[in-house]
């Protein structure tokens, strides 16, 4: 039998027992622990013991943050993934990449990482710009699908110490989050470039070079006299391994036909982790996987959450002040740790805090997006938060950056925006919690589905001022149109007289910038005459005491 038969049947003997085995909490693939180690303490890696979690309240309290997801898949500005889609044959990046860098047999993602210089990119400027708009919390790309560490990685070679910028980023980020006081987070994506990569192994199917090779294969040996000579690319690209079948999109979770990785590289992943968090020390982390890193077919993920908690505690006089997202989380999960939704959100009140994590434009920087303005403007953003809020969640904005490290003039505008908006009204965002509903009109009254892990926040981008959402803190309760009414007037129908969520007769309502308007409770609703003249640009906030 020859040695990919024999890894096709040894792959497919895993795939058929990973859903058992998920269900039990056995591990297929077990990390190896013989240079970093899990910190023991009140939480062991299984989901009962991480199911003790409480949510800090600092999190809770924060509401909005901002992500540099920031890192050299910036450089070509054709987007995100674009360290794979420059090796899927016809596509947008594919035909950039040839025409103004080579053939992916010459130059590949590899060869890119050199030109990621951050020549520009001034930290302490950017992140204290970030907190006077309003972020509480701040969040720096780790590492994405390309496995490129954002940090003086000792485990991957491949990072921005020694290629690039020739610099510590995530040192950088986190000098400059704790000068400005805001918790810092940290994103891991790095577990799923062993599929990430694999068209890297292809080749063109028809033209001068058909049949020959890109780099995704290129070892060590293959750098003598190049620019990259003493590196080995199989530590970036981990392609030393059949091409899995099937659609990558199915196969977040390991199955569909995706080959298995192995211990060796599972392992190298949990290295990196556990030595990052070991020394920038974040309050939080960020997983883009289903669940946690390798949850269906190793205990990797759930020994990183586990040591994360307890050097937390280690770390803050025994408070717990660490969050873990994931997605596509069960409810025991969200118990354990904090549910992620991308580009998205329920349309109900979640028992548990949770995040919703969303872009001003792409992932990573595009320059046809920039060029067109094509971004979320602020008034949509402030909508999405104020949504998010009184559902009881957070949300996590990321401002693409150039490779040099800078933001351009669009998004400074709609930055500018949200400032303006939120120094006015954070009171009834920061540091409230959800109202019996949390909101009234026809997008509050929709069936609004999920897909996977969220990718529904275009249901929400018509919302405007027949919407109503309510926050609230011990001494206010906030109702806040998403808009402003062309009449002026609005109706707030879950405050209608003789309603039994707030009983007490309302005798004053102000408008936050402005004072106290004209009010009175009707059969109807709450009826308010708002003033000839908004106070700000997206939206007001009617502040009302309990």
């Amino acid at each position: 039998m020859s040695v990919n038969m024999k890894t096709h049947f040894i792959t497919l003997a895993l795939c058929l027992t990973v859903s058992a085995a998920w269900a039990q909490e056995k591990t297929l693939i077990p990390v190896a622990e013989d240079l970093e180690h899990m910190q023991t303490g009140k939480f062991k890696p299984t989901w009962e013991s991480l199911a003790q979690y409480e949510t800090p309240e600092w999190f809770r309290d924060a509401k909005f943050g901002i992500w540099a997801h920031w890192g050299p898949q910036c450089v070509e500005g054709s987007g995100d993934w674009m360290a794979r889609g420059m090796y899927e044959e016809g596509s947008g990046a594919w035909k950039f990449h040839r025409e103004h860098y080579g053939h992916q047999s010459e130059v590949g993602f590899k060869d890119i990482l050199p030109l990621f210089r951050a020549e520009r990119w001034q930290p302490d400027s950017l992140v204290q710009y970030y907190k006077q708009v309003g972020a509480r919390y701040f969040f720096a790309l780790g590492n994405h699908h390309d496995n490129f560490d954002l940090w003086d990685s000792p485990y991957q070679p491949w990072n921005s110490k020694q290629i690039g910028p020739k610099r510590d980023i995530l040192a950088g980020w986190a000098e400059a989050a704790r000068r400005a006081g805001l918790p810092l987070g940290i994103s891991f994506h790095a577990d799923h470039a062993w599929r990430f990569y694999e068209p890297s192994q292809m080749s063109d199917s028809e033209g001068d070079k058909k049949g020959v090779p890109y780099d995704g294969r290129m070892t060590r040996e293959d750098g003598k006299g190049k620019w990259w000579e003493g590196l080995d690319p199989q530590d970036l690209y981990a392609q030393n391994h059949p091409l899995s079948q099937g659609n990558i999109h199915n196969q977040w979770e390991w199955g569909n036909g995706c080959v298995l990785p192995t211990q060796e590289y599972i392992t190298n992943f949990y290295n990196r982790t556990i030595q990052c968090i070991n020394r920038y020390r974040p309050d939080v982390v960020y997983y883009d996987a289903t669940v946690l890193p390798f949850e269906q077919i190793s205990d990797c993920g759930r020994r990183l959450v586990a040591h994360q908690y307890n050097q937390s505690i280690a770390w803050n006089k025994g408070q717990n002040r660490a969050v873990v997202l994931g997605k596509i989380l069960n409810e025991e999960q969200r118990r354990a740790i904090t549910w992620d939704v991308e580009r998205g959100a329920p349309n109900a009140i979640i028992p548990e805090p949770w995040q919703t994590c969303t872009c001003l434009g792409g992932w990573h920087w595009n320059d046809g997006i920039s060029r067109g303005n094509h971004y979320k403007q602020a008034p949509q953003v402030v909508r999405l938060l104020i949504d998010v809020v009184s559902k009881n969640g957070n949300l996590l904005l990321s401002v693409p950056l150039r490779a040099d490290g800078t933001f351009d003039e669009h998004e400074h505008k709609i930055l500018e925006g949200i400032r303006a908006w939120m120094t006015q009204n954070g009171e009834a965002i920061y540091a409230t919690r959800p109202w019996h509903h949390f909101g009234e009109g026809p997008v509050a009254d929709s069936d609004i589905k999920m897909n996977a892990q969220g990718f529904n926040e275009g249901s929400y981008a018509k919302m405007d001022a027949r919407e109503v959402r309510f926050t609230q803190t011990a001494r206010y309760l906030y109702a806040i149109p998403l808009g402003w009414p062309e009449d002026g007037r609005v109706v707030v129908k879950s405050l209608r007289k003789g309603n039994p969520d707030h009983q007490k007769k309302i005798k004053n309502v102000e408008l936050l910038g402005y004072g106290r308007l004209k009010a009175k409770q009707t059969d109807e609703g709450l009826v308010v005459t708002l003033p000839a003249e908004p106070v700000n640009a997206i939206a007001p906030v009617l502040r009302i005491r309990k």
